[in-house]
């Protein structure tokens, strides 16, 4: 199974939404390993390493959040880094 690993900044109304804890659920449904973690700035930075399949699904599901509003996405292929978990930041 081919593994990459990508970086997200999320925009919109991503944070007091129970945005970090449905991604890190849909992570481990999918498989997906990486962390997940609010900025300063408003905005909710995620790195995911996992199959591309399982990568989209886990994006599908945190836009199907009910009070998430992702206005802009910025989306980044990075190095793989091997992660055995995700986590929350």
């Amino acid at each position: 199974m081919e593994k990459i690993r990508k970086h997200f900044i999320f925009y919109g109304s991503v944070q007091g939404v129970g945005f970090r804890y449905r991604a890190c659920h849909a992570a481990n449904m999918f498989g997906v390993t990486g962390w997940v973690r609010n900025c300063s700035d408003g905005s909710v930075e995620m790195e995911a390493e996992g199959s591309p399949e399982a990568i989209d699904k886990l994006l599908l599901t945190i836009e199907q959040g009910r009070y998430i509003t992702i206005e802009n996405l910025r989306e980044t292929v990075i190095a793989a880094e091997g992660d055995r978990s995700f986590g929350i930041k």
